[in-house]
Formats: structure tokens, sequence, C-alpha cells
């Protein structure tokens, strides 16, 4: 409560705040315990709408997603439609990977469900790919204003660019450095199949 930031934004109390582990520079795991107002059954994401027209999201919102019931496909999109006051089938939604600059589309509308299909027990988000976790952030596409399915951002291709650069750099660093070592192996075989120099005497006769 005595940082800066806090005093800024003007918090009342601690009791406002939620705690969270920093990993790689960005919120990780949340803090809780027996004092939390946040379940063990509930999951909070960061939700973000795609600006229309642009390559770009407004603010994240904390969303609050019940998964007692179930952790599924369907139950998140009527969670985040919801959220937004917007038809279930007129969002589509993605998971951002910021690791590496990648969204991965949570199922599409078009793959529709049938009613017998869905009674089935459908997996949970929280098992591969998705890995649901505390954290996550979630874009998310207003079909009714922005019919594009494209989730990235140029910040997107600016860090896989520079992935993409890094990578190189370790293969030519990589393919230089078996070079070496391969011209040091072939110096040392040819020093090992040399023979020993022995000093060479010649007799001459005398002649008078």
């Amino acid at each position: 409560m005595t940082l800066p930031y806090c005093q800024e934004q003007i918090v009342p109390l601690p009791s406002f705040l939620r705690a969270w582990t920093v990993e790689s520079k960005r919120p990780g795991k949340l803090l809780r315990n027996n004092k939390q107002q946040l379940n063990p059954h509930e999951l909070l994401l960061r939700v973000q709408m795609g600006i229309p027209g642009e390559r770009d999201y407004y603010d994240s919102t904390d969303l609050v997603w019940d998964i007692s019931k179930e952790c599924t496909t369907w139950a998140l999109r009527q969670r985040v439609a919801s959220h937004y006051c917007l038809p279930v089938d007129k969002i589509e939604i993605a998971k951002y990977f910021p690791e590496k600059f990648e969204w991965l589309p949570i199922s599409s509308w078009t793959q529709q469900i049938s009613k017998r299909k869905r009674k089935k027990k459908q997996e949970s988000l929280q098992s591969a790919p998705y890995h649901l976790k505390d954290g996550d952030i979630i874009g998310v596409k207003n079909l009714l204003l922005d019919d594009s399915k494209d989730f990235s951002t140029v910040r997107d291709d600016v860090g896989k660019e520079k992935q993409r650069q890094l990578a190189l750099e370790k293969k030519k660093s990589r393919q230089a450095e078996r070079l070496q070592n391969h011209v040091f192996s072939e110096e040392k075989l040819s020093v090992k199949h040399r023979k020993p120099e022995v000093a060479l005497s010649i007799n001459v006769g005398i002649f008078r």
C-alpha cells in the first residue's frame, strides 16, 4: 500500500488487491488463501476485445469464471459472451501464448456441437492443448463489427521476427562450433598418425 504505483491508483484497502507471482516479467500464479474471495473452482482470466479494423486490443479486464460445473469451450464462450453482452454466435475467442507470440483459437462456432454430443463429457480447457489457468489472456472478436479471424497483433509480428533471428543466430553458432571441432579433430588425427622423425646418416667412403 506504500508503493507509489498503488497511491496513484487510489487503492483504498489491501482487500481490493490481488497478489500474483511474476514469471517471465508477466503475472504468473494467483496467490490464494483461506480468506480469499475467489473460490478454488473459479478461474481469473484476462479478456480483451479486439479493436475493429485494427490488429490491436482494448485494455484487458478481469473475468471470473466459475468452472465448478464444467470447463469446456461451450461454457467459456457463454461466459465471455455474457460478459460483453453479445450473442454467443457473434464472438470468436482465442488463448494467447505470450512466450510464442501466438494465439490459439478456442473452437470455432462453425464447429457446432449437437445436443446429443454436448451431453457427453467434453475435454476440459485446463488440459492440452489450452492448459487454461489463472491470468491467461483471452482475445475476443466481435463478429458484429469485425469478421476478421486474425487474432495476431503487430507486436506479435515483431516478437516472432526477433525469435526467428535469434534461432538463426544460434543455428549459425552451432554450425561454426561443429566446423571448428571437426577441423580440430582432423588436425589432432593428422598429428597422431605422423611418423616420428628419424636421424638420417650416410656413410661416404674415403677417396684419395
